[in-house]
């Protein structure tokens, strides 16, 4: 708990001085969304091969399962605020190998920083549609860092079973 504090604390600190440096509410965001990318990139690449199967119980997402949900989520939220393409299907579904889901992970980070970085405070105030509602692209993108961060949650549980410090507490 403590170290979740910390790093809660050590993000907002980051945060305040990276949108101070890029400006406004969208500068905040792209600032937090760039420390939880780097995480959850960091993850994937660290995760031995052997272990993107791995669940800690059979009910859940097995590592990679949750690479790919991530990857695909981006391609969904990111969307609704801005214009990416997708190739293929779902990530999630279809790709197993480290290699294959670091890959698709990177890719559909890459097409989020587009919308991240083409966004600007007045724009992020337009209005569309999510969840059964109207909702601003500042609502839509602060729920895809939302998300990343709960599904890095994730990540760092099963990292932690096997034994890996999890980016995020590295150096500490």
């Amino acid at each position: 708990m403590r170290n979740r504090m910390a790093l809660f604390l050590g993000a907002l600190v980051w945060v305040a001085a990276a949108g101070a440096q890029d400006g406004g509410l969208v500068g905040d965001l792209k600032a937090l969304h760039d420390v939880t990318k780097g995480n959850i990139i960091k993850a994937a690449e660290k995760m031995p091969e052997e272990h993107y199967g791995f669940k800690p119980v059979p009910e859940v997402r097995s590592f990679g399962q949750i690479i790919g949900h991530i990857a695909d989520a981006q391609y969904g939220l990111c969307g609704r605020a801005g214009s990416i393409q997708r190739s293929g299907g779902s990530i999630e579904k279809t790709k197993t190998a480290k290699a294959d889901l670091v890959a698709a992970l990177k890719e559909a980070i890459g097409a989020c920083d587009g919308v991240y970085g083409s966004l600007t405070d007045a724009k992020a105030a337009e209005k569309v549609k999510f969840l059964g509602g109207e909702r601003s692209k500042l609502a839509v993108l602060s729920f895809n860092t939302a998300h990343n961060y709960e599904h890095y949650g994730n990540l760092v549980t099963y990292m932690r079973i096997k034994g890996l410090v999890p980016p995020s507490s590295e150096g500490r």
